[in-house]
């Protein structure tokens, strides 16, 4: 037999009795199956309801094709499942039960606001952490689609009414649907005055100011389709406080106004630009230097191999080195820098020189418990700080 789903009529409707018909499964989980119930099941794109149910808490709820509602349950350490024919008690989470009416609501209206303001039909929705709607466009002009937003908040704040009701075959012919039912009996509508008409199945608010906002996240492609993240009702609301509070604490960090911290973020990134174009310029400054005072070593050494360790130096400066030294042919230069969390380290080689540099390496960080490798004519890696690069670039190629 289906569950009755106290749910269709009241959507506020949170604690409820019922008595247990039978034991069912899902997903390999036993479950609880009731004469009745007020937990919404996965469906539609919502999630479930979470809750108590005869004082165990439900982890999940789930309908099959037969209209059977699962309640899984979260069962103690040898637990059993309450018996059939015992009446239960059930509780739903209401704020979870809020937010979910709250974003299937603000669904519904954003869907509408999207088809009239820019033509983009919805062919799917997403309801989950992130709540999404994927239309027909394969692109949506963000312009547009801040009037839909604008549009849904508008009837929002005209506080309209919202009907959930089974009509006759007669009845449903006259309606001016969105989109078709995807069930042919016992079929749901959710009217919202004259906006809009939709076929659905889940928990929805009964006034449109009972959303009391709705907010457009993002616009993206996804898979070819114009996708639009939103969010709606008390999730939206608190994320509206925590973006709040950041941008409150910046303003506090730099002694300015909220309205203010673009303005010196901004600031900040010019200063922050301008700092790393003078730090590489000396940075280059520091490499050529250094590499002229490692050419004379290198030239003076019979087989045009160099080892070396400098101070401070990243991957960048390693490689400006490395590229001035290997303008000589035979050249082979082992290189690494100094830095407070570790040792880059460069091996390279000039255009005459057959030396392995990938496969020195790859022994090299193997050997000192960091890690490397490249090709035969240049790699580069990271070794643990304090490393003994002289050291150990002599034991390897002894």
């Amino acid at each position: 037999m289906s569950t009755e789903r106290l749910y269709f009529d009241d959507p506020f409707l949170l604690r409820f009795s019922a008595r247990v018909v039978g034991h069912g499964a899902w997903d390999g989980a036993p479950s609880v199956v009731l004469d009745r119930t007020a937990f919404y099941p996965e469906a539609g794109g919502q999630m479930a309801d979470h809750g108590v149910l005869g004082g165990l808490p439900v982890r999940d709820v789930q309908v099959d094709d037969a209209g059977v509602v699962h309640h899984l349950l979260a069962l103690p350490e040898g637990g059993g499942l309450p018996a059939p024919g015992a009446t239960l008690e059930g509780e739903v989470d209401r704020a979870r039960r809020r937010a979910h009416m709250a974003l299937h609501t603000g669904q519904h209206m954003l869907s509408r606001a999207l088809l009239d303001v820019a033509g983009a039909a919805t062919v799917s929705s997403r309801l989950g952490a992130t709540c999404t709607i994927d239309t027909d466009q394969d692109a949506l002009d963000e312009a547009r689609v801040a009037r839909a937003e604008a549009l849904v908040n508008a009837i929002i704040d005209d506080d309209i009414a919202i009907r959930a009701f089974f009509p006759t075959p007669e009845e449903l012919a006259a309606l001016p649907l969105r989109r078709a039912p995807k069930v042919t009996d016992h079929i749901r509508v959710i009217q919202m005055g004259d906006f809009d008409v939709s076929p659905c199945g889940g928990t929805h608010c009964t006034r449109s100011a009972q959303v009391g906002l709705l907010r457009v996240l993002g616009v993206e492609r996804y898979k070819g389709k114009g996708r639009v993240l939103f969010s709606a009702g008390p999730r939206a609301r608190g994320e509206l406080w925590d973006e709040a509070g950041t941008l409150r604490a910046m303003g506090r960090d730099f002694t300015c106004g909220v309205s203010e911290v673009p303005t010196v973020v901004e600031k900040l990134r010019r200063e922050l630009t301008e700092a790393r174009e003078s730090l590489g310029a000396a940075r280059a400054k520091l490499a050529e230097h250094a590499a002229q005072e490692l050419a004379r070593t290198l030239d003076a050494s019979p087989d045009k191999h160099l080892v070396a360790v400098l101070d401070g130096a990243g991957p960048e400066q390693l490689r400006a080195v490395a590229a001035r030294l290997t303008s000589q042919p035979q050249a082979v230069v082992f290189l690494a820098g100094r830095l407070p969390d570790g040792m880059p380290v460069l091996i390279a080689r000039g255009a005459g020189s057959g030396f392995g540099c990938g496969a020195f390496l790859k022994k090299a960080a193997e050997a000192a418990g960091g890690r490397g490798g490249g090709r035969p004519e240049h790699a580069e890696g990271r070794l643990p700080a304090g490393s003994d690069w002289p050291a150990l670039v002599a034991s390897l190629r002894a």
